[in-house]
C-alpha cells in the first residue's frame, strides 16, 4: 500500500500534528511544510482560505510533494459543503485527488447520505465512483499508475467535518459509513450552531462536553477523530486526551503572532500574553 506521513502516524497510533494553510501560493505552502519535523500533515483550505481550488490547490500540492517522501501529507478542504448527496461536490474531490492530494476534507456534513456521497467520490470502483485517468497523480505519489490504482482506496484519507446540529444528532449513522476514515471537529461552527460564542481560545464548557462525546463515539465506531486547535499548549492537551489528528496552528495565525511579539520586543515592550486565534 502506498504510504505517507499521516498514514504512518495512524498506523503507529500516535497523534498526528498538522497546520492549516489559509494563504495562497506554492511558496507559502512549501515554507509551512518545511517548518518542523513534528509536522505530519497540512490542510490547504479552499473553503475559508484564499487558495483557489483550480489551479491553486494543485500548485501547492506539487510544491510540497517536491520536498520528497518525508514531506507532510497534503490534504485539501474543498469549498463545497456537506449537502452534496447529489454529487455536486464530486468534481472538486476528483480534482484535488487527481492533483495528488493524500486526502480530502469536506465541511458541514450533517447526514450519513452526505458522508457516503463524499466517500463514493473519493474511492475507485467497486468501492466508489471516482474516475481514473490523471497523468499527474502517480508522479506526485512517486509510484506507477498501476500501483496508484491498486492502493489509492486504502491510502487516500477521507474526512468530513462535524460542526452542525444535525451532524451531531446523526453522528452514529455518519460514523457507520463504510470507507469514511474519520471526522474532524470544527469547534468554531459547532459552537455557533448551538448558540455559543466561538472558542477564545478554548470552547465553552457545554461545547467541550459535545467535543468529548464526539471523540468517545468515534472511538466506539473505530474511526479517527481530529480537532482544530490554534495553540501548541491546547494541542498538547488534545493529544493527551487521545485525538488522532490535531491542527496546531495556521499560517496566518503563526505569522501574526510572531510578528506582533517581535515588534513588541523591538519597541521595548513585553511580548504580551495575547494569543492569536483562527
Amino acid at each position: 500500500m502506498a504510504s505517507h506521513r499521516l498514514l504512518e502516524a495512524f498506523r503507529a497510533t500516535k497523534p498526528a500534528f498538522g497546520v492549516w494553510i489559509t494563504l495562497p501560493g506554492s511558496l507559502n505552502a512549501r515554507v509551512v511544510a518545511q517548518a518542523s519535523p513534528h509536522l505530519s500533515w497540512v490542510i490547504i483550505d479552499c473553503e475559508h482560505g484564499m487558495t483557489s481550488i483550480q489551479p491553486g490547490a494543485a500548485e501547492s500540492i506539487q510544491a510540497i510533494a517536491g520536498l520528497g517522501s518525508s514531506a507532510p501529507s497534503v490534504l485539501v478542504r474543498i469549498p463545497a459543503t456537506g449537502p452534496c448527496a447529489d454529487g455536486s461536490a464530486s468534481w472538486q474531490i476528483k480534482y484535488v485527488l487527481d492533483a495528488g492530494a493524500r486526502g480530502v476534507l469536506v465541511p458541514m456534513v450533517s447526514t450519513a447520505a452526505q458522508a457516503a456521497s463524499v466517500v463514493a467520490a473519493a474511492r475507485f470502483p467497486p468501492k466508489g465512483i471516482r474516475g481514473f485517468g490523471s497523468p499527474f497523480t502517480q508522479s506526485v505519489w512517486g509510484i506507477s499508475a498501476t500501483e496508484y490504482l491498486a492502493t489509492a482506496n486504502d491510502s487516500v484519507v477521507v474526512l468530513i467535518q462535524i460542526e452542525t446540529r444535525d451532524g451531531l444528532v446523526n453522528l452514529d449513522e455518519i460514523l457507520s459509513v463504510d470507507g469514511l476514515d474519520g471526522v474532524l471537529i470544527g469547534p468554531y461552527d459547532l459552537s455557533l450552531a448551538h448558540g455559543y460564542p466561538p472558542p477564545s481560545p478554548d470552547p465553552h464548557p457545554d461545547v467541550e462536553v459535545m467535543i468529548q462525546d464526539i471523540l468517545r463515539r468515534s472511538r466506539v465506531k473505530g474511526k479517527k477523530c481530529a480537532i482544530f486547535c490554534t495553540l501548541g499548549s491546547q494541542s498538547f492537551k488534545r493529544a493527551q486526551e487521545g485525538f488522532d489528528m490535531i491542527n496546531v496552528t495556521s499560517d496566518t495565525g503563526a505569522m501574526t503572532q510572531a510578528l506582533a511579539q517581535s515588534l513588541a520586543v523591538a519597541a521595548g515592550q513585553a511580548p504580551g500574553d495575547k494569543e492569536f486565534g483562527y
